[in-house]
């Protein structure tokens, strides 16, 4: 019986109730009612899949009757049962969504039957349908609080073993410096994985912030970040920003510290004039980034692959492979564009465009 659809006949005819019964209790489960009250009090008790009610009852009419019970419960199908002379209401009805789909009298049990079932898929379609929505929200609230945790519980371990890093760097009887090396180049790695998948999940998930942005202090706290690595790399900065530039700060940080971290790591080795220069460029419509390096460069066949997640095009790479996905996830979302060009022991360039959102209007300020 709990297989089958529950049908809410609502009629104040009680011959037309009996038939009803009768025509069709071996195919669903029914439900009868009198009045538009009695069918409330069994809609309160009982899960109904679909109602029927005649137009013509003496109280309240069957289309006054959805509409008494639209918003509480809106997930019912609804089917009207009319004659010709109501077919006003029954437009009316309609085009206020209150039914899906009117019967004309005399109705015959081939009709019922096809509305019924029509009806009984779409709502159990749209049950099963909220169901694996709201699975998905809980699954992704719980897979987001999961990252969050776990960044949070790996960040203070990793700190403290580059904290004891530093001590026993400094200290007069340290061990092999190539085994600390190893060590401290393992957990860096490690750090860089974490606050990737980080970005990651801020970058999938969290809605754009606009704001005016400081290139010049992006590429500081950028290049502060990577002075361990850096030495001896020539930077060149050029940033004319002939226009104010509005954008997602968290967005366009993700995008330069991944394009530009990856030009410092594939230095070749052995070049004593290694060089990365940044070109910024802002105008009323868009922001133009081009970070080039002398670097190892990519090879051509690897070029259309580099923005897919875990590539790594190199085996001088030691990184995990998602840097440069997450810059492109990051330029999409920004409704930009990233584009490269590289050729192997020479150099690498990547030219990114960030529309400017300079009209966007803070959303504190237009609740003012």
């Amino acid at each position: 019986m709990e297989d089958k659809i529950r049908v809410l006949y609502v009629d104040d005819d009680e011959y037309n109730l009996r038939v009803f019964k009768a025509s069709f209790r071996f195919d669903y489960q029914i439900f009868l009612a009198k009045s538009a009250k009695e069918g409330l009090e069994i809609l309160k008790e009982n899960e109904i899949h679909v109602i029927i009610a005649d137009q013509k009852m003496p109280e309240v009419t069957g289309v006054q009757f959805f509409e008494s019970i639209l918003n509480e419960y809106p997930e019912t199908i609804r089917i009207l049962i009319t004659g010709y002379s109501d077919i006003e209401a029954v437009i009316d009805a309609i085009n206020k969504g209150k039914i899906f789909y009117y019967i004309k009298k005399p109705w015959n049990e081939a009709d019922i039957k096809l509305a019924i079932e029509k009806a009984g898929e779409i709502y159990l379609t749209k049950k099963l349908l909220k169901k694996r929505t709201e699975d998905l929200q809980k699954a992704n609230e719980e897979l987001t609080r999961f990252v969050y945790s776990a960044s949070h519980e790996l960040k203070a371990p990793l700190m403290t073993i580059i904290g004891v890093l530093k001590v026993a760097d400094m200290d007069q009887n340290k061990p092999d410096d190539m085994y600390l090396s190893m060590i401290e180049k393992s957990v860096k790695n490690l750090d860089l994985f974490v606050r990737n998948i980080v970005n990651y999940y801020k970058n999938s998930r969290i809605e754009e912030s606009i704001s005016e942005i400081n290139f010049n202090q992006i590429l500081d706290e950028n290049l502060r970040s990577y002075e361990d690595i850096n030495d001896d790399i020539k930077f060149s900065i050029n940033i004319d920003e002939s226009s104010p530039f509005k954008s997602d700060d968290f967005r366009v940080k993700v995008i330069i510290n991944n394009i530009l971290s990856n030009a410092i790591k594939y230095q070749k080795k052995d070049n004593p004039e290694k060089k990365v220069e940044v070109s910024i460029y802002t105008s009323p419509e868009k922001a133009t980034i081009t970070i080039c390096d002398n670097g190892i460069g990519i090879q051509e066949k690897h070029l259309p692959s580099i923005f897919k997640m875990f590539f790594r095009g190199t085996h001088y790479s030691d990184g995990s492979g998602i840097g440069l996905y997450i810059a492109k996830e990051a330029v999409d979302k920004l409704n930009g564009s990233i584009q490269v060009e590289s050729e192997e022991g020479k150099y690498t360039r990547f030219t990114i465009e960030i529309p400017n959102n300079l009209a966007s209007v803070p959303q504190a300020a237009a609740l003012r």
